[in-house]
């Protein structure tokens, strides 16, 4: 469709954006488009774009096999991988398997159908494109950044990644991990293969780079990659290591300073060409390309490419790379952020061609009038193009940049002075190029405030001079309206206004409508001048006297155009174009050539040109035609028109987005050129078009845009784009929220000026009437007048409004206008009957009087009480120095903290409502469980002793010793010795007896406690039975000693008969099922110390035997014996694991064979050392088989009564029921029903019931397995005496009743 075409700039910091097919057909992405381009050696074309992607293109690669060559595969932010045709430009198919932004995709050399892609995430899918089949897999959880497969196993990928690891995996077997190459620092911008198999190419470099030899391996083959770091590494992909690392060198270039922050934003490509395998080429700091020779030994190991020539190569940092053979020759072509596409001969490594590309809207472009086929161009991008579209380069184009820092909206060559362009920018800066040489742009002193939409050169006009060297000036109109004439010789003086100069020369006295476009007619006479209104102004040079008013527009102008003038009969037309989508000629030959003393409106056009459907932006008269008109439009094309005959000629659709410029070529009659939005310049022949009338209904570009609309952007692709500074494409419309418009303070004036027109105009005139005529009566029933009359009209009008608030429930509007009439008091009264005060008018109320605004703090004060704001109410009360009462406010709404706060600020330390402040406060915590802030409270108040109480109200070890110490420091003496007394026992219940003993140490009337803790201390040690009795008694008396000073001779309260009495006095628990027997015994120490007499220390089991006989205490008793039994139940276990037991085999227990020292160490038989017939109780085992044979009952009768209801639930089961009792009756056993256990339960019980009290309450070890340990120790061992093994095995047929123990003790019984 088009001739030639600038594309849009290729897409940045994406590790593979472009690639080229064997057949010389490049493609890289720019925005969301994918631009073929036909390249050779000596040229290149732009043949086609590849349009569908809804986000930017994030890679794009041909298929490498010859048979597919051309299908292309392209991945996207939008999260899809797309296949092409790029002979048909169509669409293959679409995956859409990822969920995130596709990063990387690559087309296997090795496999025509695998392609392998990868997201942010780290997902890498592999896709099958002749089955469309995929899968895909998790190797790493990092983002992705670049991959590539192997060109000679099929199945291996290198994945790179943005923290810099590099992932070998086999795709073959779900991602498998091969290796994990490791030593880059930073970010993996490119990985390529070498295209050479096998590992033996560089062998001799790489153990040279790793410093020694190393194995060669022939069936790996070696990868690049490039970093961030600044380094480019080779890897051995068989041993998975690197084997070089090449440092980029940094290379000033001639004539230019050096950049300190060059090296921050590299991006290091590597590229392994074809057939080179020991060559490979790399990007470095500042567009410069390397090949490095990796064999080469010494320094340097690289080549610069175009080192002839500095123009030659690229001044920004190169992006993508990738080479071709065609006739032979090696090509390279890589893309920069300078915005150009380069191809190298890798041969001579010199420049070919360049194609430049554009970064941003196409504003603007214009062809010179002086230099044939000098096309400039203003770019979004900060740069203007100039373009020889007549020579044999097709492609010759020079940037200047320079002075510009914002977007070219507006350009214009001087129509006298070859070379010099006049620019403007979206910053509201003017300056004038001279393309022809290297030096700064003049720049204009006079900034516009806003966008530049027009420039153009015309005459002066005043207060100018006409001299010989002012013959000509720059004029400027921008976004604010007005028009600034720039003197071309000194733009450092300031720009004049020429709306000054229309307003004298005109006579007029109102406010012009601002100024959107202007052309000057090419005579120079007269200049037209749209306006933001839609009306056209035609004035007259110099004076710039109003000709005529072109008022056939309704809506903004966006571009005026007069025709050259080449025949006299059209000279005079003038096209205009504005956002109503409809163009207008209007013939203005009568009203130039026959000027009148006043000004024309013209209401009627000369032509009218209908088709477009959205606004137009530009239009152009071609040179070669009398009546040929171009005008472009945002609704995607461009149209030419027969004007007079108001036909359409033809209608270009070659771009993808709003138009915004157009110009005729002025050397080829049948050549238009057209920009826009897309990034792109087209260069479009009239005659090769295949529609001839805009396309109808929907906008195009509306259609367009509604099929490629973005996803989503992920967070991660934000955070990609800020730190890479991703090239992303504007967007023409910001959706946004529309803001609620505020409700009218004036609603009844307000619609007033919405009634029908005839109305607004009778009350124009009854204004007048009013104003110059004095006619006050004809407001009477204008109130809504008032506002433009006198005060008093203003009062009614207040009124009539106050009652339309108050009809519609609007008080704060009412509250307000009063408030701006002067009734502050009626304001303030309105208010408080609605409840409606608020601060702003309790500020103004001090205006109305003390006594107002008194009253008013006070009805504010209810209000927020009412509202539940009580500070606010409180400190609105202290502004009136009512400070009891804010006090009494925050007290009974239970604000005690901020009540407190109050007192102790502003009143005296000793006020008693700070006592009743806090015990108040206490009361609430304490009702609140808030114990620890009620004891501070307390403590404020100086009530210790509740404090005390409060704290140990929680009954916790911490909270005692804390209420304790508390009372001590507080003199509360008995208080404190009761509280650590609960704290110890609470401590010794825990078995911390350290800290028990801690708590009571500084009292000394609680000696007698700590001699009790230290007993629950060796009780829980088992010294009794460890160290033997005498062991026992040394350790007591050394410790009493030491710790309690308690000894024979001690006297005072350290005497032994003031403790024993003092024990006598403790209250002693009952035995319960909750009290553990060695608590129970112990806390009948005071009987068990009087017999024992302390200051006779003899043998402890002893003792109790003396105390058995001696007392006649029936739980006395019992209690001793249960804790000899215990005794000797642990000495029988501490004998079992001390002496050496044999088992059947005549082995120990630790596994060894018993000698004969071992059976008989000396001549004497060893004894157990204590009284085995203690533990053989008979009412005991008695007592404890009963106890097993009720416990077996109860599980019988659970298990029944389970059955029963499951049987309740499945009441159709009842013959099986008949058929188990039958089974049952024919074995010969009479069942066991629910009355049977019954009765054996009651049977039990009775005979439970009838054994002593003393023998059930105090627990002892169980009888029947002390009888199979002594039986057990027996066989080997003659410590236990004939008698013992009788008794036990007695006791084990009597009791021993149950499954378990028969099975266990059947042994014993038999031998």
């Amino acid at each position: 469709m088009h001739e030639r075409c600038l594309p849009a700039a290729p897409n940045w910091y994406c590790s593979r954006c472009s690639d080229v097919s064997g057949a010389g057909l490049f493609g890289f992405g720019a925005k969301n488009i994918i631009y073929l381009i036909q390249v050779s050696a000596s040229t290149c074309r732009v043949v086609g774009e590849l349009v569908g992607h809804r986000d930017l293109v994030s890679s794009f690669c041909f298929c490498p096999h010859t048979e597919q060559s051309h299908i292309c595969v392209s991945s996207s932010c939008d999260g899809t991988v797309r296949f092409w045709d790029t002979e048909t430009k169509g669409l293959l198919k679409e995956i859409t398997t990822h969920q995130n932004p596709v990063s990387a995709v690559h087309w296997s050399p090795v496999d025509k159908n695998l392609v392998v892609s990868g997201d942010e995430k780290g997902v890498i899918v592999c896709h099958w494109f002749n089955t469309g089949d995929s899968s895909s897999f998790f190797p790493e959880p990092r983002t992705v950044f670049c991959l590539s497969c192997s060109p000679h196993a099929w199945n291996h990928v290198a994945v790179g990644y943005k923290d810099g690891m590099i992932v070998l995996v086999d795709v073959s077997k779900k991602g498998e991990v091969l290796h994990r190459l490791r030593g880059h620092d930073d970010e993996i911008h490119s990985v390529s293969w070498s295209t050479e198999p096998g590992e033996s190419a560089l062998c001799s470099r790489a153990e040279e780079s790793e410093g020694g030899p190393g194995d060669v391996s022939t069936e790996g083959c070696f990868l690049a990659s490039g970093s961030r770091d600044q380094t480019v590494r080779i890897w051995s992909t068989a041993r998975g290591k690197a084997v070089m690392t090449l440092k980029l060198p940094y290379l000033k270039k001639r004539g230019s300073a050096v950049d300190p922050g060059v090296k921050e934003r590299l991006w290091l490509n590597v590229h392994w060409p074809r057939g080179r395998g020991a060559q490979l080429i790399s990007s470095c700091f500042s567009g410069e390309l390397l090949l490095w020779d990796l064999l080469r030994s010494g320094k340097p190991k690289w080549t610069l490419f175009g080192s002839s020539s500095d123009a030659q190569g690229h001044n920004r940092i190169i992006f993508n790379t990738s080479s071709f053979v065609t006739s032979g020759q090696s090509l390279l072509l890589s893309t920069s952020m300078d915005r150009e596409v380069k191809c190298w001969d890798m041969s001579s490594l010199e420049l070919c061609w360049t194609l430049p590309a554009l970064g941003g809207f196409v504003y603007c472009l214009s062809f010179s009038p002086l230099g044939s086929g000098t096309l400039a161009l203003g770019v979004g991008d900060n740069m203007i193009r100039v373009w020889n579209t007549q020579s044999s380069n097709h492609y010759d184009t020079r940037s200047f940049w320079q002075g510009i820092k914002s977007k070219v909206t507006a350009l214009a060559w001087h129509p006298q002075r070859e070379g010099a362009l006049a620019f403007g920018t979206d910053d509201g800066k003017v300056g004038i190029y001279d393309v022809f040489s290297s030096k700064q742009p003049q720049i204009s002193s006079s900034y516009h405030k806003k966008t530049i939409y027009t420039l153009a050169w015309g005459p002066p006009v005043p207060p100018l001079s006409f001299g010989e060297m002012h013959s000509i000036c720059l004029y400027s109109c921008a976004g604010e309206g007005t028009i600034l004439q720039h003197d071309p010789y000194q733009l450092n003086s300031e720009a004049f206004n020429i709306d000054k100069l229309i307003k004298n020369s005109n006579n007029i006295q109102h406010k012009l409508s601002p100024h959107t476009d202007l052309n000057w007619k090419p005579d120079g006479k007269v200049v037209a001048i749209g306006n933001e209104d839609g009306c056209i102004d035609v004035y007259e040079a110099p004076s710039l006297r109003l000709l005529c008013s072109i008022q056939q527009h309704h809506k903004i102008i966006n571009t005026l155009r007069w025709h050259h003038g080449l025949s006299p009969e059209l000279g005079c037309l003038l096209a205009s174009g504005s956002s109503n989508a409809i163009v207008y000629v209007h013939d203005l030959k009568h009203v130039l050539e026959c000027p009148g003393d006043s000004a024309v409106v013209i209401t009627e056009p000369f032509r009218r040109l209908s088709g477009h459907t959205a606004k137009i932006t530009g239009l152009s008269w071609s040179h070669h035609h009398d009546d040929r008109l171009v005008t472009v439009c945002y609704d995607g094309t461009a149209q030419v028109w027969d004007v007079l005959q108001e036909a359409p000629v033809c209608n270009y659709r070659g771009h993808h987005g709003n138009l915004l410029c157009v110009d005729w070529s002025p050397v080829d009659p049948d050549v238009v050129w057209t920009g826009g939005k897309d990034f792109t310049v087209h260069e479009w022949r009239v005659s090769r078009q295949e529609f001839d009338k805009p396309p109808k209904g929907k906008k195009m570009v509306d259609l367009k845009e509604k099929r490629r609309k973005p996803k989503p952007r992920s967070r991660q692709q934000v955070k990609t784009a800020q730190d890479h500074q991703f090239f992303f494409f504007p967007s023409e419309v910001t959706s946004s929220l529309k803001k609620k418009k505020p409700r009218s303070m004036l609603p009844l004036s307000t619609s007033m000026d919405h009634r029908p027109k005839d109305e607004l105009l009778q009350d124009c005139v009854t204004l007048a009437s009013v104003t110059h005529n004095g006619e006050l009566w004809m407001l009477r029933d204008h109130i809504h007048l008032g506002l433009f009359s006198d005060r008093e009209a203003l009062r009614r009008m207040f009124e009539a409004e106050e009652e339309g608030h108050l009809d519609a429930g609007h008080f704060e509007s009412v509250v307000y206008l009063r408030l701006w009439s002067g009734d502050l008091q009626g304001a303030l009264q309105l208010a408080t009957e609605r409840g409606e005060l608020n601060d702003h008018l309790l500020s103004l109320a001090p205006m109305a009087g003390f006594s107002v605004w008194s009253g008013a703090v006070d009805a504010y004060v209810k209000q927020l009480c009412l509202q539940e704001q009580f500070l606010k109410a409180a400190s609105h009360l202290l502004s009136l120095n009512k400070l009891h009462d804010a006090i009494d406010l925050l007290r009974s709404h239970k604000l005690y903290r901020e009540a407190i706060v109050l007192v102790k600020a502003r009143l005296p330390q000793d006020e008693p409502v700070l006592k009743e402040l806090y015990q108040s406060w206490a009361a609430v915590l304490e009702k609140d469980g808030h114990f620890s802030a009620a004891a501070k409270c307390y403590l404020a108040a100086g009530s210790s002793f509740d404090a005390a109480k409060v704290v140990s109200r929680k009954n916790e070890a911490s909270s005692l010793r804390a209420a304790a110490e508390l009372a001590r420091v507080s003199g509360e003496t008995a208080l404190s010795q009761s509280l650590s007394l609960r704290c110890a026992k609470e401590l010794a219940l825990s078995h911390d007896w350290s800290a028990a003993q801690d708590v009571l140490r500084t009292h000394d009337a609680l000696l007698v406690s700590r001699i009790e803790i230290s007993l629950y201390c060796f009780g829980e040690q088992q010294e009794l039975s460890a160290n033997g009795p005498i062991a026992f008694q040394e350790r007591v008396e050394r410790v009493w000693g030491e710790k309690f000073g308690v000894s024979r001779s001690s006297g005072g309260h350290c005497s032994v008969k003031t403790l024993l009495q003092e024990l006598k006095s403790v209250e002693n628990p009952q035995p319960t099922a909750n009290v553990h027997m060695l608590m129970f015994t112990l806390f009948h120490l005071s009987e068990i110390v009087q017999i024992l007499n302390l200051t006779e220390f003899s043998s402890f089991p002893g003792k109790v035997g003396v105390f058995l006989r001696q007392n006649s205490s029936a739980p006395l008793s019992a209690a001793a014996l249960s804790l000899q039994s215990f005794v000797h139940y642990l000495r029988l276990y501490e004998r079992w694991w001390s002496f050496p037991v044999l088992n059947e085999n005549g082995v120990t227990q630790n596994g060894t064979e018993q000698t004969d020292t071992e059976e008989h160490p000396d001549e004497t038989a060893p004894d157990l050392g204590f009284d085995a017939t203690i533990l053989l109780c008979e009412s005991t085992a008695a007592v404890q088989a009963t106890q097993r044979a009720m416990n077996e009952i109860q599980d019988k009768l659970s298990v029944m009564v389970t059955k029963h209801r499951a049987q309740e639930q499945e009441s159709e089961e009842q013959n099986g029921d008949t058929t188990h009792e039958q089974d049952t009756a024919a074995n010969g056993e009479e069942p066991e029903t629910f009355l049977s256990l019954t009765k054996k339960m009651s049977q039990y019980q009775k005979e439970l019931s009838e054994l002593p009290d003393s023998i059930k309450s105090f627990p002892r070890p169980d009888v029947l397995e002390c009888c199979l340990l002594l039986l057990h120790f027996g066989r080997s061992s003659p410590a236990v005496s004939d008698a013992v093994k009788r008794q036990s095995k007695d006791l084990l047929q009597q009791f021993g009743t149950t499954s378990r123990h028969q099975k266990v003790t059947q042994k014993f019984i038999i031998t």
